[in-house]
């Protein structure tokens, strides 16, 4: 069993180190509380052990081991981080998606309590994208905006439209390194298949998606979520 940490060991905010303490006095167990319980697999943790088929898991713990499959360390390592990046892409883009579908309600009176708040904030960001602004409605704006936004998590071909809004730098590099996403949906899924038993193999090609993969959320998903409801 790992050493009990303090509250102040265990978290950094004030705040939450009141509520631990307060936890502790009603006998409440809390994450914290089973972190501590819980004592990680030294083989898992280190990021030796690949479950992503039904013949394993695979444990690499010598020198030149390779799984049932042939997957060395490296390329399970980069499976694993994979599937944890398109898991967190999914999780934060499937807000944003929530997001767009809200704003297109709210657009055609179809969101009880829900209405456009700011915007001038809504005609900054249709500009972005060349969505026509002046002389309309700001419920015409916003299904325009909502439809682009829904249409980036289908996509599949091209690029996320809301790249165009790095600087013009870093976008060089992305298109030089083809890390840009298609489509939030298409880099998730892929994710997946790529790191899959019998598929890609090789530890850089898989990190190179992980980078579009996670762009996929930042640059697609997540910014629409800020766009719409921040």
């Amino acid at each position: 069993m790992a050493k009990k940490r303090t509250p102040q060991e265990r978290s950094a905010d004030p705040a939450a180190q009141q509520m631990i303490i307060r936890a502790e006095e009603l006998g409440i167990k809390t994450a914290f509380d089973r972190a501590d319980d819980m004592a990680p697999c030294n083989i898992g943790g280190s990021g030796m052990c690949c479950k992503q088929c039904g013949m394993g898991p695979c444990r690499l713990t010598k020198e030149g081991q390779v799984g049932v499959c042939g997957a060395t360390i490296d390329t399970i390592q980069a499976r694993n981080l994979v599937r944890a990046i398109s898991a967190g892409s999914a999780a934060h883009s499937d807000h944003g998606r929530d997001m767009a579908f809200t704003l297109k309600a709210a657009a055609n009176g179809e969101a009880e309590g829900y209405y456009i708040r700011d915007v001038a904030k809504l005609r900054t960001v249709a500009s972005y994208y060349d969505i026509e602004i002046e002389g309309r409605a700001p419920e015409e704006i916003a299904n325009d905006l909502a439809d682009l936004y829904i249409a980036q998590f289908g996509q599949q071909t091209g690029e996320v439209v809301p790249v165009i809004r790095a600087p013009e730098k870093r976008q060089k590099i992305w298109r030089e390194q083809n890390v840009i996403p298609r489509g939030v949906d298409r880099e998730v899924v892929e994710a997946l298949h790529r790191t899959h038993i019998g598929d890609d193999q090789d530890a850089v090609h898989i990190l190179n998606h992980a980078i579009r993969t996670g762009l996929a959320d930042g640059w697609a998903g997540s910014m629409i979520a800020t766009d719409v409801s921040d």
